[in-house]
């Protein structure tokens, strides 16, 4: 069975800071705790509207990391200019809308195919290798081999979604998914199904020559159901460590979560 790489996403300390305008909590501190503490890569956004990871954080972290980055961004023409400059381990290529508050989705590559082949061009020509953060589908894993991509990231905030309906107090709270409030045992249908799907679409990257992560609203309740399936090679987490982290601090959070993604 392969090792599970742990990429942890320190942008939620970001929004931390941001949310103050000041440079409490320091996102370098963030970074040395998860190299310090077991963190396989370091995972960061640079969004377009910068709401927390600005761009003299990605030159600061990429000047100061211990261990991979790998550094999300749209494939929006003057970001990627700045991606090339800087040259991460790894770009990974995600839809982004500014009215979001999170990522929803993953990356629509039929729709956008010439942009993102466009975009993966670009990231090569810069010696830099791609992973496409898309929906789990057997097609969306075909059409990301054909664009020339190295790794495909499964979107699982669906599956996660479905897990906390069912398993949590989500329903009972101000943020239950509206769309997700069903009988219990449709949740439990609807939830093996996207299981399935998310291992299919794996083990069919897998085959392709894809190397597969996975990541979107991970926790330590769920994570176990992504453990099972072995061609998935790296997970990244973020907003789950550091809302554990309020709590445990940064260092326990991080190590408990490793501990949950060793195989």
């Amino acid at each position: 069975m392969n090792n599970m790489k742990l990429g942890v996403n320190i942008d939620h300390v970001a929004v931390l800071r941001e949310a103050r305008v000041v440079n409490d909590p320091d996102i370098l501190q963030a970074l040395y705790v998860a190299c310090e503490s077991g963190a396989d890569q370091i995972t960061i956004h640079l969004r377009e509207d910068r709401r927390h990871i600005q761009d003299s954080d990605v030159k600061n972290i990429m000047a100061h990391s211990k261990v991979p980055v790998n550094l999300e961004c749209s494939i929006n023409k003057e970001i990627l200019n700045i991606v090339s400059d800087i040259a991460p381990h790894r770009a990974t290529l995600v839809p982004e809308k500014r009215e979001e508050v999170t990522t929803e989705g993953g990356l629509d590559v039929f729709t956008y195919e010439d942009e993102v082949a466009f975009a993966i061009e670009q990231l090569h020509d810069s010696i830099i290798p791609v992973s496409l953060f898309v929906d789990p589908s057997i097609e969306a894993m075909e059409k990301s081999k054909d664009l020339g991509a190295e790794m495909v990231e499964l979107h699982t905030g669906t599956f996660s979604n479905l897990f906390n309906m069912l398993n949590s107090s989500l329903p009972h709270s101000n943020h239950s998914v509206k769309e997700m409030e069903l009988p219990r045992y449709r949740l439990s249908e609807l939830l093996e199904e996207s299981l399935e799907q998310i291992k299919n679409s794996a083990v069919h990257a897998n085959k392709l020559g894809l190397e597969v992560a996975a990541g979107h609203g991970l926790n330590y309740h769920n994570v176990h159901e992504m453990m099972k399936i072995e061609e998935i090679v790296e997970l990244n987490i973020g907003q789950s460590i550091i809302a554990r982290s309020v709590f445990t601090g940064l260092k326990d959070a991080i190590k408990e979560m490793k501990k949950l993604t060793t195989r």
